[in-house]
């Protein structure tokens, strides 16, 4: 491929030195023409999280989707061109309606919009992987993963895929995070090893090459894009992929994970922060490689168009398109004289067909979210991140409380990561729907065992983990009374179930399957697996104890933390930005 490239180039560098312009013998630049170019466009979606239908404003879902989609594919065909559209990957998990259902709707929708690939995003494996086989054949398109590979040491997806736009030939190439290992539920994903994707797509590129069997090369990714490679605790994600690569032979990354949109300062080295729906967006490029992202939940359809020629790439423009995205006054649309909400661009009807399908799969979850099952007096704040991973919080206690309490679990104390608390529960009344989007994962809770001089250890690489604060691993506890010191990263325990800490006693705990099993970098221990989903424990709990006070589960001081250089009190490490 790549002496094909040079090949071309020489040639066209050729061409143009033998062309004048004006008497000066100044060369005329190659332009994009009827006979030596190919325009191609590329357009993506990406974090999908069970949006397959409107909000209640009217905005995303993918009957608009469709009829974008479809609007842009006609004028490309027109002009001449060809289109892909890709997914940045994460399907499931976000929409209780959805969730319900295995994400079937969304794959079905997704087969009548004709997406052309999607990367395997880490939220595929929230389910068994029985179910994500049913994704798969649910797809009438490839999921492609490069760096998954099965216990038999073979990939277990489709690496890439070969798409032929005219003349050109296009290798789209699927990778997912590393960091799926401590994301995913290790349960789902113990037979399965995710290896580093920057040596993989190496690897593919090199296959690619000596095959000659493409022109370019394109990665689909579920990875993230981190500003200027700065991504923290997170894995490596896109431009630190872009940068591994020899310059020129990875065209583009088409991203998703991190749920930005990219688009770029006028250095590149930082978020564009007048960026706007509907304003211009200027995606990353790094080390000659574009990368794109276009936020999340088909809020926006990203269009890059490209041409091709003098065997180069070339981008001719790029945007973020909003599908249906309202103006927004404070925390509410904007509307006009009518009544009518104002959007930020001309509004798109909904495709009829695609609507019509996907509403019995709507109306089904709503029959099953609706029921009211209990009350609170205040809003439990789970949806906000500086909350639930930052401090000790009244939904934390809540959730432990359902947990540790119920008939088949009676433990002591329990223990919630942060990472798994996805919303709040709104004062007034309880619903199903409530539950399911506090914790939309369906983790089984279970119940551990310890000695107290074993307990103090293992708290201790709990409460002062790495990145709290900001990361999923951040811990709630609740009916244990201790004090963290960050600075020597140990745990003091004070009382434990209301009697006094005895290291010589075995104390019984409850706490989420995914974290037992090493989720959010967590120590992996040893559990009895009760079979007891989290929801279900909630809605349970909700219906026996309502009315709620939130002030019963509004956290005293039981755990205190000291030692913390940053002076942050509300766990180790740095307060997370406001």
């Amino acid at each position: 491929m790549m002496k094909l490239q040079k090949s071309l180039i020489a040639v066209s560098l050729l061409a143009a030195l033998t062309a004048c312009s004006d008497d000066n013998n100044t060369p005329a630049p190659e332009v994009c023409g009827a006979d030596n170019c190919t325009k191609f466009t590329i357009l993506h979606t990406n974090d999908n999280h069970g949006r397959f239908w409107e909000n209640g404003y009217g905005e995303y879902g993918m009957a608009a989707r469709k009829t974008l989609v479809d609007q842009i594919r006609d004028e490309v065909e027109r002009d001449g061109g060809y289109s892909l559209l890709l997914s940045g990957g994460d399907i499931n998990t976000g929409v209780p309606e959805s969730d319900l259902q295995d994400a079937k709707p969304d794959f079905i929708g997704m087969n009548m919009i004709g997406y052309d690939a999607m990367a395997v995003g880490n939220h595929e494996f929230d389910n068994p992987l029985d179910v994500l086989e049913n994704q798969r054949d649910w797809a009438d398109f490839p999921m492609l993963a490069a760096n998954i590979y099965d216990a038999d040491g073979e990939r277990y997806f489709q690496p890439y895929k070969i798409f032929t736009l005219g003349d050109l030939r296009i290798a789209v190439v699927g990778l997912t995070t590393e960091d799926t290992v401590k994301i995913g539920n290790p349960n789902y994903i113990s037979e399965l090893t995710f290896t580093d994707p920057k040596e993989e797509l190496k690897k593919v590129i090199a296959e690619i090459e000596e095959s000659k069997s493409a022109d370019l090369v394109f990665a689909t990714t579920h990875m993230g894009h981190y500003a200027n490679g700065d991504h923290a605790s997170n894995a490596p994600g896109d431009v630190a992929l872009a940068r591994a690569m020899q310059e020129g032979q990875l065209a583009a990354v088409i991203g998703g994970h991190s749920q930005n949109p990219v688009c770029m300062s006028a250095d590149g080295n930082s978020y564009d922060a007048d960026f706007a729906p509907g304003s211009n967006c200027k995606p990353d490029q790094q080390n000659g490689t574009w990368i794109m992202q276009a936020h999340e939940w088909g809020k926006y359809v990203g269009r890059a168009d490209f041409e091709y020629f003098g065997g180069q790439l070339h981008l001719a423009s790029y945007k973020l398109m909003p599908v249906n995205l309202a103006v927004y006054d404070g925390y509410s649309p904007a509307k006009d004289d009518q009544g009518n909400i104002i959007r930020v661009a001309e509004e798109i009807k909904p495709d009829s067909f695609v609507k019509e399908t996907l509403r019995p799969y709507q109306e089904a979850g709503q029959e099953k979210l609706d029921v009211v099952i209990g009350s609170t007096d205040l809003t439990f704040v789970g949806g906000d991140r500086s909350v639930v991973r930052a401090r000790q919080a009244a939904i934390g206690q809540l959730l432990i409380s359902a947990q540790r309490t119920h008939p088949q679990i009676n433990a002591d104390f329990g223990i919630m990561n942060g990472g798994g608390i996805r919303a709040d529960i709104a004062a007034g009344d309880i619903s199903y729907r409530h539950v399911l989007k506090v914790q939309p994962f369906g983790n089984v809770v279970s119940r551990a065992a310890m000695k107290g001089s074993e307990l103090t250890s293992y708290l201790a690489s709990l409460a002062t983990i790495e990145g709290a604060g900001k990361n999923g691993g951040y811990a709630h506890f609740s009916n244990i009374e201790m004090t963290v010191n960050c600075g020597e990263k140990s745990v003091e325990i004070e009382k434990i179930n209301g009697e006094n800490y005895d290291a010589t006693k075995e104390y019984t705990f409850s706490i989420p399957d995914f974290s037992a099993a090493g989720g959010d970098g967590y120590p992996k221990i040893d559990v009895i697996n009760t079979g007891l989903v989290d929801a279900d424990i909630l809605r349970n709990y909700v219906e026996t104890n309502s009315p709620l006070s939130w002030a019963d589960y509004e956290p005293q001081g039981e755990v205190e933390y000291v030692n913390n250089d940053s002076g942050y009190t509300g766990g180790c490490g740095a307060a997370p930005a406001e």
